[in-house]
């Protein structure tokens, strides 16, 4: 961190104070997300602007300078790692198989020593953890990628349904715009709320935004890489309206104890069966609340739920809203889809 010098006026009680300038380091790599790189600098950025002082200062680097092309080909200018000494690291995803190169690797860990706040973008977590920053550690990354996360590297603790987590002064983020809720949130730990808020009302975002990372996460989805897990799930989807404690799914459908059945789902779901099952059962919920109008109560009991309440909270905790909002939100979504009529 650095100083900076603010004059004020002559007829000022004090003629000049220091802020402290905070430096960002951006790392990319070739196949980089582009709008990894984009969102973040543009939430930094603004907070300088609208602060009207230097608090941020950037960089954009890559492990031997220059042009770095991202997806889709667009380049970056950047600087070398070599002289870099970033206060805040944010490591950029993009294409796994491009990020883990050693060169890349070690690049972000020699960078890692020297900053005192480490960030990662999407599926930059793959780059942090290969470096062995998130040994240890809670972490999340974007939903599709984080059963591979928690299986490439047991020592993780990735849960998917998580915009931002901070542990122990490493941040990990999940899907792509999620790196813009991050450095909201790095913002406000910097500089307090209301810089942050002012900076999400220019972006027009949310300052908080509601609910988690399971609105784009149907676990529904996922495809485990072995048969016995396919199987359990499978067997939940077709008897949600019953009971479905953990025994039952590892002895009736995987055919194995308890605990291996227990380890093996978390290694290649990222989810405990309990949280799974929980979650299927909302994933169906919300469908049969934007096809039909069944009362709340019968879905809740169609589903497996024992009572509209515990349904509710499921919903408020992955959604960040109840299904009553859900389906006013979905109806209003179709009123005015219908009243701007057919595409010309």
């Amino acid at each position: 961190m650095e100083l900076t010098e603010k004059g004020y006026g002559e007829n000022d009680v004090y003629p000049l104070v220091y802020a402290i300038m905070h430096r960002v380091g951006f790392f990319v790599f070739p196949d980089h997300q582009i709008l990894d790189l984009a969102g973040p600098f543009a939430a930094f950025e603004t907070a300088t602007r609208l602060s009207g002082r230097s608090v941020y200062r950037f960089d954009t680097l890559s492990r031997a300078g220059g042009l770095v092309a991202g997806r889709g080909g667009l380049p970056v200018a950047t600087e070398a790692v070599d002289q870099a000494r970033p206060d805040t690291l944010v490591v950029c995803g993009g294409q796994i198989e491009s990020m883990l190169k050693p060169g890349e690797v070690q690049a972000v860990a020699r960078l890692a020593g020297r900053a005192s706040r480490v960030a990662s973008v999407c599926t930059g977590a793959f780059l942090l953890a290969e470096a062995g920053l998130l040994d240890g550690r809670r972490a999340t990354t974007h939903w599709r990628m984080a059963h591979r996360l928690q299986r490439s590297y047991p020592s993780i603790e990735v849960d998917a349904d998580r915009i931002f987590i901070a542990d122990r002064g490493v941040w990990t983020s999940a899907g792509v715009t999620a790196g813009i809720d991050l450095s909201l949130a790095l913002i406000e730990a910097d500089h307090g709320p209301e810089l942050a808020r002012q900076v999400a009302r220019e972006l027009v975002v949310y300052h908080r935004r509601a609910g988690g990372q399971s609105q784009f996460a149907p676990i529904s989805q996922m495809e485990p890489e072995s048969d016995r897990i396919r199987i359990a799930l499978s067997f939940a989807r077709d008897h949600l309206h019953e009971n479905l404690p953990i025994e039952r799914l590892a002895e009736e459908a995987a055919h194995l104890s308890v605990r291996q059945f227990g380890r093996a789902f978390r290694r290649e779901t990222g989810e405990t069966p309990a949280k799974a099952v929980e979650r299927l059962r909302v994933e169906a919920a919300r469908v049969r609340l934007q096809e039909g109008s069944e009362p709340i109560e019968l879905i809740a009991q169609a589903v497996g739920f024992t009572d509209p309440e515990r349904m509710r909270r499921a919903f408020v905790k992955l959604f960040g809203m109840s299904p009553q909002a859900i389906r006013r939100l979905d109806r209003d979504s179709e009123t005015i889809a219908h009243s701007l009529g057919p595409a010309a």
